[in-house]
């Protein structure tokens, strides 16, 4: 199991940017169990001296994968948290503790109905109080916590305003616990949790920054492209009050624990050659170019030795003998990128195109977790696969039923209920539906799980809208919906992906078997479904490839990324060039999924549509392809090949 070191922030040349120690692991599983680890060591520990143990506790996505590794050492290797005392962060408010957004009812379903710690050392800020009580209580968790000798180790996550618990940007490295109101970014944040940001509380008990900083040790933990930035801010950025957990660096003893994507913007990372020697690989190189042409606004063919001399790439123009030379190696690898045959050129020399000419005619499928993002995310890609006679499938793995204002299902049933009268059809089924549902939704309440009957029809509105899209595309398209078990909660929260999920995929894959896939790699989607879904597809190549399936050998999979985030220029390994008639078409195709035009119920952090997001993506990424020299385009959709 991987190690936890404590050494100090900016011990080696690496790492002298970063002024808070932190270890990047190769995914969450992994470091969660090393976080796992330590805790379950200071229990023992503290269990042998005869001490309470006093943990500081977190919610949210970041610690779940902790929870659920101590809940299995309890289970299978017999760790006990009898002498365990923990103070949870923080607590919305009001917020009842039976609540599905409640952290009380998290903890409990995550942790505490799972393991032997006694209920009396449970410590988790009350929502249910009267405002003037808040005060009182909060001196008390004060004043119990420091009875107890103050927190022995202290688990964070970190929100995008860089807040640790509920310590929203302002907050005093003095701070102790109180009532807060929440930053709009944060509520922003939660509205999917809450079915709407109008349901999001405004206030929020939470555990002050004084508090966390008087803990003996610090974990935070980190996961994912969306927290990359924060990251940044926090390790290598000035101590500031806009930024509370930057007040971390002054800790004695803290560690950030994050994965490769949280981690992709420190400096050691993203530009490692601006910290000591690197070893110039292919990828590497044709990062470091285009940085160079990004920071300098250059073409690549203009870049000059001085220019890479001056920032830090004078070992690189010594290795390969001269700008010119590196010039021109990745401005034709950039170029060999551009191809407007998705699916390979019939009859055309393949060697330096990003796919294969044979067979002239390809099985295609374009998996879309929800059912608009094969339109969003690669609608011009999709229409020009159809438009170059390739037999195309669509598979939407999820309903996305959660996703449907209430209004929309009245409006359906109501249809139902007129279509029936209009044609005088006896059958009073429909408007018994109509009865029934405006009934439902009326005595719903804010945040309350849709009934069955509503979820359904929630779904087959957004199914509808997807054969609206395809069709748009081409009569011929062949659409699947999957309906992944996973998803079928009614919560934002989903089951973990289960077998049956990734046996949806084998099947479909070996009724098909496809030449190429397209899969969602946008692992930014704030509500982790698009994650899951990709994940559910590598396990089921993972199967087949056990399986020795010969038709494997032939199928390359390309990842694209959807309304959230682009592919870095320089990880693009096919770029489609989308012409102006064609950026209509997407338009127009993203415009039959009607029930998330104008106002989706969970837009995220972005205020625009996703057809503006989309469209000024892809003119965001020809523009920068415009910059480094290269073919000018009216927009450009971006994929990456996933090697399995």
């Amino acid at each position: 199991m991987s190690r936890i070191s404590h050494k100090k922030a900016g011990t080696n040349e690496k790492t002298r940017f970063e002024k808070i120690h932190t270890e990047i692991m190769d995914n969450s599983v992994k470091a969660s169990k090393a976080v796992a680890s330590e805790i379950a060591s200071l229990i023992k520990v503290k269990e042998l001296q005869g001490d309470p143990c006093v943990l500081g506790l977190a919610t949210g996505s970041s610690p779940i994968k902790v929870y659920d590794e101590l809940v299995r050492m309890h289970k299978e290797e017999g760790l006990s948290f009898k002498n365990v005392y923990t103070f949870n962060l923080d607590e919305y408010y009001p917020m009842q503790p039976d609540a599905l957004q409640s952290y009380v009812r998290f903890m409990k379903e995550y942790l505490f109905d799972h393991i032997d710690i006694p209920k009396e050392n449970i410590h988790i800020p009350d929502g249910t109080l009267k405002q003037e009580d808040v005060y009182a209580f909060c001196q008390k968790y004060e004043q119990r916590l420091e009875e107890l000798g103050g927190l022995d180790l202290q688990i964070l996550g970190i929100g995008r305003t860089g807040h640790i618990g509920f310590n929203e940007p302002g907050s005093s490295v003095n701070s102790r616990t109180r009532m807060i109101t929440l930053d709009s970014i944060t509520r922003i944040d939660a509205a999917s949790d809450f079915f709407g940001e109008e349901y999001v509380p405004r206030k929020a008990i939470t555990m002050g920054v004084g508090t966390i900083m008087k803990a003996n040790r610090i974990i935070l933990m980190a996961w994912g492209e969306g927290k990359a930035n924060i990251i940044k801010r926090t390790v290598e950025g000035p101590v500031t009050y806009e930024t509370p957990a930057s007040f971390l660096q002054n800790h004695p003893n803290t560690t950030f624990v994050i994965d490769d994507a949280a981690g992709a913007e420190l400096t050691r990372e993203k530009t490692p050659w601006l910290v000591g020697t690197c070893q110039w690989e292919e990828a590497l190189t044709k990062r470091a170019v285009i940085w160079l042409c990004q920071k300098l606004e250059k073409p690549i063919l203009k870049l000059t030795d001085r220019d890479y001399n001056d920032n830090g790439m004078s070992d690189l123009v010594a290795e390969r003998g001269s700008a010119y030379d590196i010039n021109i190696e990745i401005f034709n690898k950039m170029q060999r990128t551009i191809t407007g045959w998705p699916a390979g050129k019939p009859n055309a020399d393949d060697t330096y195109r990003p796919e294969r000419a044979e067979p002239a005619k390809k099985r295609t499928i374009i998996f879309s977790p929800h059912p608009d993002d094969d339109v969003i995310s690669m609608g011009g890609t999709f229409i020009r696969l159809y438009d170059q006679g390739h037999e195309v499938h669509v598979a939407y793995q999820t309903s996305g039923n959660i996703a449907v204002f209430d209004d929309d299902v009245v409006r359906f049933a109501d249809f139902v209920k007129d279509y029936s009268e209009a044609f005088q059809l006896e059958d009073k089924v429909a408007k018994e539906l109509f009865d029934r549902i405006t009934k439902q939704l009326k005595n719903k309440k804010p945040g309350e799980v849709d009934p069955k009957e509503v979820q359904k029809i929630k779904g087959l509105i957004r199914r509808g809208e997807a054969k609206a899209g395809c069709r748009y595309v081409g009569t011929e398209v062949k659409s699947h919906f999957l309906d992944m078990p996973f998803y079928e909660t009614g919560l934002v929260k989903k089951k973990p992906i289960g077998k049956k999920d990734v046996q949806i995929i084998v099947d479909l894959l070996q009724e098909i078997k496809p030449h190429q896939i397209y899969a969602a790699g946008d692992l930014s989607d704030p509500h982790g479904t698009h994650r899951v879904c990709l994940d559910a597809i590598f396990k089921a190549l993972e199967e087949l490839k056990n399986k020795k399936e010969k038709w494997l050998k032939d199928c390359w999979v390309w990842l694209y990324r959807g309304a959230w985030q682009e592919w870095d220029i320089s990880d693009i390994e096919m770029a489609v060039p989308i012409s102006p008639e064609e950026l209509l078409r997407k338009r127009r195709a993203i415009f039959k999924h009607q029930s998330q035009k104008d106002r989706p119920l969970f837009p995220g952090s972005d205020s625009r549509e996703f057809w503006q997001r989309a469209e000024q993506r892809n003119r965001g990424t020809a523009d920068l392809y415009d910059k480094l020299g290269l073919p000018e385009y009216e927009a450009i959709e971006a994929f990456k090949r996933y090697h399995f």
